[in-house]
């Protein structure tokens, strides 16, 4: 276990618990989606300070990019999907298929689920704004209530963008 500290957040959307190490970010979730007994200290830093004030400016409407150190750790392949993750706007959706294209695995739909299943910074790398092929809300571990309210937020369109 990395050294780090946690604290939870009342947002827009309920408590949201944001952990550090001395350097980047490694999880944002909703506090009732965490273990914090994984975590150190329960206790504000800067980086859990500065990450909570986006985050209000983004349910705010008056952030549309996050501008955080971030390490979500995971595997190779994980981290190539939240990093094509963090390449879709705000307000706007890709499907599946279109992250799988975006890092060379066309045939990887299913693993890029199972990615966004196990991202651990919630909204910031925003595996929200993926939809399915027919532009349905699907596979949200959030539940498809938050992913509707976090697409609503930033008035996207339920179909993808063509590449």
């Amino acid at each position: 276990m990395r050294d780090t500290n946690y604290y939870t957040y009342e947002t827009a959307l309920g408590g949201i618990v944001i952990v550090a190490d001395k350097k980047s970010i490694t999880h944002i979730k909703r506090d009732k989606d965490l273990d914090m007994s994984a975590f150190g200290a329960r206790e504000k830093s800067s980086l859990t300070d500065m990450a909570a004030c986006q985050l209000g400016e983004y349910f705010a409407r008056e952030r549309k990019e996050f501008d955080l150190p971030l390490d979500p750790g995971g595997t190779d392949f994980q981290k190539a999907v939240w990093t094509a993750l963090r390449e879709i706007s705000f307000g706007e959706t890709r499907t599946y298929k279109q992250i799988a294209e975006m890092i060379g695995k066309p045939k990887a739909c299913r693993a890029v689920g199972m990615a966004n299943n196990k991202n651990p910074i919630w909204i910031v790398i925003p595996c929200h704004r993926v939809i399915g092929a027919d532009g349905s809300l699907v596979g949200y571990g959030g539940g498809l209530k938050m992913k509707e309210k976090l697409l609503n937020l930033e008035g996207a369109r339920n179909t993808a963008r063509r590449l």
